[in-house]
C-alpha cells in the first residue's frame, strides 16, 4: 500500500490558502487566530511540516502575527543605532564636562593660595591696611 503525496508547490499553495482563509475570517475549521498550528489544522497538516519544510510560510505566518523576524531585527537595528547615537552624544558631554572640572580645579587652586597670602598678611602686624 502507497500513500500518494501532494507535490510540494501543491502543499504550499495549500498552505497560503489556509492562511489567507483564516486572515479573512473566513477558516473551514472554524481558525480565528492566525498560528502556525491554526494554519496546519487548517491545511491539515502538522506543524512540523511548516517549519522544516516551508520556512516561507512560517515567515509568513509570522508577518501576518505582526512578529516578522525580519521586522524585529530590522526594529532592534534602529533601536540600536539610536542608544549608539545617544551613548555618543553622553560621551561627548561627559568629555566636556571633564575638561570643564580641570579648569574650575585650576581657578579654585589659584584663588586658595591668593587666599592664603591674603590671609597671611593680615595676621602681620607690620602690613597697614589703606583706606
Amino acid at each position: 500500500m502507497t500513500i500518494k503525496r501532494k507535490p510540494s508547490d501543491a502543499r504550499e499553495k495549500d498552505l497560503r490558502l489556509a492562511l489567507y482563509r483564516i486572515v479573512r475570517g473566513r477558516s473551514k475549521a472554524g481558525e480565528t487566530k492566525v498560528t502556525i498550528a491554526a494554519v496546519a489544522r487548517e491545511a491539515a497538516v502538522s506543524t512540523a511540516l511548516i517549519h522544516n519544510h516551508y520556512p516561507s510560510i512560517a515567515e509568513a505566518i509570522r508577518e501576518a502575527q505582526g512578529r516578522s523576524s525580519r521586522a524585529q531585527r530590522d526594529g532592534k537595528q534602529q533601536d540600536l543605532r539610536a542608544e549608539q547615537e545617544k551613548n555618543r552624544i553622553l560621551r561627548q558631554e561627559l568629555q566636556e564636562l571633564r575638561e570643564k572640572v580641570a579648569r574650575l580645579a585650576s581657578i579654585n587652586e589659584v584663588l586658595l593660595n591668593e587666599n592664603r597670602v591674603l590671609a597671611a598678611k593680615r595676621k602681620n602686624p607690620n602690613v597697614i591696611d589703606f583706606r
